[in-house]
């Protein structure tokens, strides 16, 4: 992945026949909808400019504390509240995010989830925009399956910077196939974030969270071979 520093109203060379633009970015309004294919993206922030293998979706990493949503990005949220047919949720964002009641699989209006202020779930951001609230759904865009998304019970939730959320997202990185070679675990990273995990035994979620803590950039920017030799030291 190619990685360079941008500034605000500065131009990326991002297009893609399938463009997915996350934070940070912004795709400039064209008057057709030809134009719109090809109009310029910039930056909304200061920060590295990433881009995934394929170079259809783009983002800014910068060192914000605050997640700002994007469409289609994985979250975990809290249920703050009951609003209208729906809930509102605590993202970790400027305004709450919005659940409708249908918005999970085989959801109808008999046949809803029962949520309760305080109950965690596992969401995607299905419409971001600077002046609304965001909305999500607990299924699949694609499938609309589940597909583990939904509410989280048991388990533990644990807060990381955002770049280590982005970094537990990618199959590539070691962590938690590692993790998971040593003992059993679930594991769901939202991209505002937030880690929720759950093991058979207290001490493999506490070495979880210390390990997750250690490799985090904010925190100590431990290694592989480093967290091999942590974990060898741990009672596990």
């Amino acid at each position: 992945m190619a990685a360079s520093i941008v500034l605000p109203g500065e131009q990326v060379p991002a297009k893609h026949v399938n463009l997915k633009l996350g934070p940070g970015l912004l795709q400039l309004s064209s008057e057709t909808q030809q134009q719109a294919k090809s109009a310029p993206v910039i930056a909304t922030r200061s920060g590295v400019l990433n881009h995934s293998a394929n170079k259809s979706k783009w983002w800014v990493e910068g060192n914000s504390r605050r997640y700002v949503p994007a469409p289609q990005e994985s979250v975990i949220g809290v249920i703050t509240g009951r609003s209208g047919e729906g809930w509102r949720v605590d993202i970790g964002s400027a305004h709450p995010a919005s659940l409708d009641g249908l918005a999970f699989e085989g959801a109808t209006k008999r046949n809803k989830p029962s949520l309760k202020v305080g109950s965690l779930i596992y969401a995607r951001v299905s419409l971001a925009h600077k002046d609304m609230e965001p909305e999500l759904e607990c299924f699949d865009a694609q499938t609309h399956k589940a597909d583990g998304f939904g509410e989280l019970k048991d388990g533990f939730v644990l807060q990381c910077s955002l770049q280590m959320s982005r970094l537990l997202l990618d199959p590539k990185h070691f962590l938690l196939p590692l993790l998971g070679s040593r003992f059993p675990l679930e594991a769901a990273v939202g991209m505002n974030g937030k880690v929720w995990v759950s093991t058979k035994e207290i001490k493999h979620t506490i070495a979880i969270v210390r390990c997750i803590e250690a490799v985090d950039p904010d925190g100590g920017g431990m290694d592989e071979t480093n967290v091999k030799k942590f974990l060898s030291k741990l009672d596990i």
